[in-house]
C-alpha cells in the first residue's frame, strides 16, 4: 500500500527526506563549512576570513539536530500507538542530541571568536592564544564526540522500535542495530586516548540510505499499520468508559 493515503505513509516519506537531509547536510558541515577549522594553521589562523561560512554552518548543524526532534514527532502516531515508551524514549534521546548540539556549535564560534582575537592581537597577545588553542578546540570536539554518539543513540532507539514492530524490513534495522554499535565504539575512542576509528561510522550511514530509501519508496509495512499495542487497547477503553 503506497498511497500517501495509506496509514502513516506521510510520516514515513517525511522521515526518509529528513534522514537524507541529516546526511547531505553532516556531509557540507564536517567536510566543506567547517573545514577551515581544521586546514593547515588550525582555526586561529583561518576561522576569522571564514566566519560568515562557519556562522551558517553552525546554524545548519544545529537544524541537523533538530531534525531528530522532527522525526520523533512525525514517528509519534504510528511508535505511540505500540509502544508509548519506545516513543517516549526517541523523544527524549532527540532532545538531548539537540541540547549537545546548541552546546557544540556554541563552541565553534568560540573558535572563530578567538580566531578574531588572534587577528587583531600583538605578537606577545598571540602566543597567549596559541597557549590556549588546545583548550578552545576541546570545548568544541568533546561535545561532538558526544553530539555523534547521542545521534547514533537517537538511531539506535529508532531501529529498535522499527525492528520490534516490523515496520520495515527487519534486514534493514537489524544491520541498523549493528552498524550503531560500531558507530558508538568507533566514537567513544578519543575518551580512551586513542582517535576516532573512522571506518567502523561507514556502515551506519549506508544503513541509513537504506531506510531513507525504504521509507520514501514503500513507507511503514502497512500490514503493521493496523497492530495497536495492548496497552494502547487497554488505555483507549479506560477512557471510553469515563467518558460513558
Amino acid at each position: 500500500m503506497n498511497s500517501l493515503h495509506a496509514p502513516g505513509r506521510k510520516a514515513a516519506l517525511t522521515i526518509g527526506i529528513l534522514i537524507l537531509a541529516q546526511m547531505a547536510g553532516s556531509a557540507v558541515v564536517n567536510f566543506f563549512a567547517e573545514a577551515p577549522l581544521f586546514d593547515g594553521a588550525g582555526f586561529l589562523a583561518n576561522a576569522a576570513s571564514h566566519s560568515q561560512q562557519i556562522a551558517a554552518a553552525v546554524f545548519l548543524a544545529i537544524v541537523i539536530e533538530a531534525s531528530w526532534v522532527a522525526i520523533a514527532i512525525l514517528a509519534f502516531p504510528i511508535l505511540a500507538e505500540r509502544s508509548l515508551r519506545s516513543e517516549l524514549a526517541l523523544f527524549a534521546v532527540s532532545i538531548v542530541c539537540l541540547a549537545i548540539g546548541v552546546v557544540e556549535n556554541a563552541a565553534v564560534m568560540s573558535m572563530v571568536s578567538s580566531s578574531q582575537a588572534y587577528a587583531a592581537a600583538s605578537p606577545a597577545d598571540r602566543a597567549q592564544l596559541e597557549a590556549i588553542r588546545g583548550v578552545v578546540a576541546s570545548a568544541r570536539n568533546w561535545p561532538h564526540y558526544l553530539g555523534r554518539m547521542f545521534d547514533g543513540l537517537a538511531a539506535l532507539t529508532f531501529y529498535i522500535a522499527l525492528f520490534r514492530f516490523a515496520l520495515v524490513p527487519r534486514a534493514i534495522t537489524g544491520v541498523g542495530i549493528i552498524a550503531v554499535a560500531s558507530m558508538i565504539t568507533g566514537l567513544s575512542m578519543p575518551f580512551f586516548g586513542h582517535a576516532v576509528i573512522f571506518p567502523m561510522l561507514a556502515p551506519l550511514g549506508l544503513t541509513q540510505l537504506a531506510l531513507a530509501v525504504w521509507l520514501i519508496a514503500k513507507g511503514f509495512d502497512g500490514r503493521r499499520m493496523t497492530t495497536v499495542s495492548p496497552g494502547i487497547n487497554a488505555l483507549r477503553s479506560s477512557r471510553a468508559s469515563a467518558g460513558a
